[in-house]
């Protein structure tokens, strides 16, 4: 007997919206599951042919920024039960690491990133498409306490980079691919009701094996 096909979670929202905070919901409550995440942030473009200085100006919230032809051959593969080796991205040197982590294929892949409902080619890979739509003052309170704590950022370069490029990208780029979602979730995280709904619905997809 053959295999079911794997299904694709896609999880969007803005920076600090609380994606990540539902598909690690989502990824807790199936421990003993084959499910896996996916970040569409480990797919940032190689920049090592570029100097330290330009790579400062790299735009990461615009779609130009990432490697998707790389993710989607990856998608690809762990839909044939195929492993893949993921990308692993330094923001230290602004540039994609030399290092790779191996990805085993899993019943269940939760992709998540703030782009990821903006290439077509994407959504038609995904069975649910989840968007999280958060307040901008919570989002940027929360990327600043995450920047300063794990990549090292001055508050300062943090605002800076939220006024310049993070705000005008959310709107320009990410906000307007809410009409895509089947699920919109509020306030990411804290919304019990609407994660609650989602698990059961993968629990439905691993009961039918």
């Amino acid at each position: 007997m053959s295999k079911k096909k794997p299904i694709i979670i896609g999880v969007s929202g803005g920076s600090g919206s609380g994606k990540t905070s539902v598909s690690r919901a989502i990824f807790n409550n199936f421990p003993n599951h084959s499910i896996m995440m996916l970040e569409h942030d480990s797919y940032y473009k190689d920049q090592s042919h570029l100097s330290f200085e330009e790579r400062l100006k790299t735009n990461y919230d615009h779609p130009f920024a990432f490697d998707t032809d790389l993710l989607i051959e990856h998608l690809e593969k762990l839909l044939n039960y195929e492993t893949i080796e993921k990308p692993v991205y330094d923001y230290v040197a602004h540039t994609r690491s030399t290092e790779t982590v191996i990805q085993e294929p899993k019943e269940v892949i939760i992709l998540e990133g703030i782009l990821i409902l903006e290439d077509k080619r994407l959504r038609d890979l995904m069975d649910i498409k989840i968007y999280v739509d958060t307040d901008d003052d919570i989002r940027i309170i929360r990327r600043i306490k995450r920047d300063m704590v794990e990549r090292g950022r001055t508050l300062d370069s943090i605002i800076d980079q939220y006024l310049s490029v993070v705000k005008p990208m959310y709107h320009q780029f990410i906000e307007p691919t809410k009409r895509y979602a089947d699920v919109i979730v509020p306030e990411g995280g804290e919304n019990h009701v609407a994660i609650d709904l989602i698990n059961t619905k993968v629990a439905t997809y691993f009961k039918k094996a």
